[in-house]
């Protein structure tokens, strides 16, 4: 028998910011996987952080930032890692015409690939072989992952949220239907 998804909710704090937020993992009682904090004054180049939850302590610990110097680039840092995020959201082919619906990334030699679904608001993300890896369900705000993709999960998530954010900048019902609060049980 296989192994169900890992099921994330993303949860936003209402700032006005979307890069505040957290990931829980839907399982009775569980805490928190990873927090996302944006200050949104104060720093020459604004900084989000991450955090993980080391839950063999239930502490908070530093997995990394993105440092954003304009909203639509920047810089992540996986722990020492340090990754452009167009890096994180390429196309397959440069001299493409029209818009593309695909953005992909690389890690340790392998490719994946994240799509927007035909509703236009889920995404999904298949590796090389176009196994499924992850996906993001806009109105649950649920990112499931492939349990066999535990080793890459912050990178699927922060992937993710890249999407995320930049799908938002170019479409405002987007931007407020991520903002809005949402809680689960």
């Amino acid at each position: 028998m296989s192994e169900p998804d890992i099921d994330l909710r993303f949860v936003y704090d209402g700032n006005a910011d979307m890069r505040n937020f957290r990931v829980y993992q839907v399982i009775e009682n569980a805490p928190e996987r990873l927090e996302f904090h944006h200050p949104t004054a104060g720093h020459v180049t604004p900084t989000t952080t991450y955090k993980r939850k080391n839950l063999a302590v239930l502490q908070w610990e530093t997995a990394g930032r993105i440092e954003w110097p304009t909203t639509t680039s920047g810089t992540v840092w996986f722990g020492v890692d340090e990754v452009p995020i167009k890096d994180l959201r390429r196309i397959k082919n440069g001299t493409s015409q029209g818009p593309s619906r695909s953005r992909r990334f690389k890690f340790s030699g392998n490719e994946y690939k994240w799509k927007v679904a035909g509703n236009g608001q889920d995404l999904f993300c298949v590796d090389s072989k176009d196994k499924h890896v992850a996906i993001w369900t806009a109105q649950d705000m649920s990112l499931k992952i492939a349990p066999r993709c535990v080793t890459i999960l912050e990178r699927i998530v922060i992937t993710c949220f890249l999407n995320l954010w930049f799908k938002g900048l170019n479409r405002c019902n987007i931007v407020s239907n991520l903002m809005m609060v949402r809680t689960y049980k």
